[in-house]
């Protein structure tokens, strides 16, 4: 077995020394990775309706659910402000949804703190579908069975993403983690 030099291996763990995460970085990727999933969808423009899920709300029900005292209770609000300005939605929307979403999930958390991911999942999938069914009806539109069938795959959507999301902010939740270079 091949062992190191000592100047070698000091070498190695003084380059954890004197780290720590950049303060930008943990304040800034929750609320930007969420902000620019909500103007995701804008890419993907469909005549009558979008056809991807609100990765906005995907990604907010994630990073609440993944770690959940990161985001205060408050910020469905903002964050639904900019989701309104970005899907096509009456003004107002996406804030009344989003903070309900946000309560719904902070009284979910205090009467099952012992949650895990099936729960989580099964609570984002709810909140999802419900998220989809209200926005039908605030975006003013004619609430038809046709309308139903052709909205129902975005729905579907909205349930099968939220596990790959979750995985994909638990990325982004390292990343924000991860310590830089200090120089002094």
């Amino acid at each position: 077995m091949e062992r190191l030099d000592p100047r070698a291996r000091s070498d190695i763990y003084g380059l954890r020394i004197n780290r720590a995460p950049d303060p930008w970085r943990v304040r800034i990727v929750p609320y930007g990775s969420i902000m620019l999933a909500s103007a995701l969808p804008v890419l993907l423009i469909a005549d009558t309706m979008p056809l991807l899920p609100s990765f906005g709300l995907l990604l907010l029900l994630a990073w609440r659910m993944v770690r959940p005292g990161l985001l205060p209770l408050w910020a469905g609000a903002p964050l639904g402000a900019f989701d309104d300005l970005f899907s096509g939605q009456p003004f107002g929307s996406a804030i009344l949804l989003w903070s309900l979403a946000m309560i719904a999930i902070e009284v979910i958390e205090t009467r099952f703190p012992w949650r895990g991911f099936w729960q989580d999942w099964f609570t984002a999938g709810v909140i999802a579908v419900i998220y989809w069914l209200a926005s039908l009806v605030v975006s003013g539109a004619s609430v038809t069975p046709e309308m139903l069938m052709v909205a129902a795959p975005q729905a579907l959507a909205s349930v099968l993403l939220y596990p790959m999301i979750a995985r994909m902010v638990a990325g982004l939740d390292r990343f924000r983690l991860s310590r830089s270079l200090k120089i002094d």
